[in-house]
């Protein structure tokens, strides 16, 4: 019995645009591979911040940069965002360009989603790259604070909140010696609208924990976090190590929660030390299409 094969010629390239799930969803598409490598990025930034890893992996990899709705060129200005509403995003776009498994990598925000993603649609990731990010929900205290701070945006604007989050986020010696990284990232967070960061914050406040999903994750795990995180601090990425069977966890030194950004090289080295380790897996179908052996 002859077998044919038809592979669909997929556009590749940056600042690419498709429609998924009633909204237009921009990605970057980028370098080749039988398993794609989808990158989620952290609240409130956009996909420009894997461009490092980008940069560094095309040669090798198949590597898609998404704009998680309502952020960089994703624009939603209507819908009420969540994590659920995210994942469904992200399982339709993978459905969309016929990506049946990919290996799935975020940061905070971007982990929440993958996480919510992983416990809903597990069949749908051959691996998991999880970077300073957790897998709690707010507690009372922290969630009462993000309301505080969206009441405190509607009637102050949101420049205080955006430059205080800038601060929190990259390591105190990234603040003194990194400026033109600091200078890119605010300007990053600054071009989302007031209402995308109210929604946002109320998508972070709302999340499910998924902690309770986590002994049941079975593919490969890599978990990443730098050492002086304050927004997701290490603990979190301890407690996920000890509870996902087999998972990699490395510390970045002089890093806080921009872990990819603030120290990349040492970042690059872990995710592709990583990637090398999985590629002996053999997996049973690559993008829908049956392998032959």
């Amino acid at each position: 019995m002859a077998y044919i094969f038809i592979m669909e010629t997929q556009t590749k390239g940056y600042n690419l645009t498709i429609p998924v799930n009633d909204f237009q969803l921009s990605y970057d598409d980028v370098g080749e591979g039988s398993i794609p490598i989808i990158f989620l990025h952290g609240f409130p930034f956009d996909k420009t911040m894997w461009q490092g890893q980008l940069d560094f992996l095309k040669s090798s990899y198949r590597l898609i940069a998404c704009d998680i709705r309502g952020f960089g060129k994703s624009t939603d200005e209507e819908s009420a965002l969540s994590m659920d509403l995210f994942a469904d995003d992200l399982i339709q776009f993978m459905d969309k360009l016929s990506i049946e498994k990919a290996i799935v990598c975020g940061l905070s925000m971007g982990g929440f989603v993958a996480l919510n993603a992983m416990k809903r649609f597990p069949d749908r990731f051959d691996a998991l790259i999880l970077c300073d990010t957790q897998c709690i929900a707010d507690t009372a205290e922290v969630k009462e604070k993000r309301y505080t701070a969206i009441n405190e945006i509607e009637n102050e604007g949101v420049s205080n909140f955006n430059e205080g989050f800038i601060k929190k986020v990259f390591h105190k010696d990234s603040i003194a010696n990194k400026k033109e990284l600091v200078e890119e990232l605010r300007h990053v967070v600054f071009s989302n609208s007031e209402h995308i960061i109210k929604q946002g914050l109320i998508a972070l406040a709302e999340r499910s924990e998924t902690c309770s999903t986590l002994k049941e994750i079975n593919i490969p795990t890599l978990i990443l976090c730098g050492r002086e995180d304050e927004v997701t601090p290490l603990v979190q990425s301890e407690s996920m190590h000890t509870s996902i069977e087999g998972s990699i966890l490395h510390v970045i030194d002089n890093a806080g929660h921009v872990s990819n950004l603030e120290q990349p090289d040492d970042f690059n080295k872990y995710l592709h030390d990583f990637l090398t380790g999985i590629e002996g897996i053999n997996f049973e179908k690559i993008n829908g299409t049956e392998r032959m052996s």
